[in-house]
């Protein structure tokens, strides 16, 4: 099974998902869980880095837009 997105609707779920990552970041509860010395990651990231990627591949989605357009 295929689910068919345009690209309209591909950017609002990331830019949701990113909405979504900087409400959990912005929580005192999760500030207290990445402060612990017992929250590790296996390549040292944070949320903040999925939020910052994803505002990498909205950037190039908008470029792709832009460049197919002219």
């Amino acid at each position: 099974m295929e689910i068919k997105l345009t690209t309209s609707e591909i950017q609002a779920i990331l830019q949701g998902c990113q909405y979504t990552l900087r409400l959990i970041s912005s929580s005192q509860d999760y500030r207290n869980i990445e402060s612990s010395e017992y929250f590790s990651t296996l390549n040292d990231v944070i949320l903040n880095d999925a939020f910052n990627i994803l505002g990498e591949v909205l950037d190039a989605i908008d470029d792709m837009k832009q460049m197919t357009q002219q």
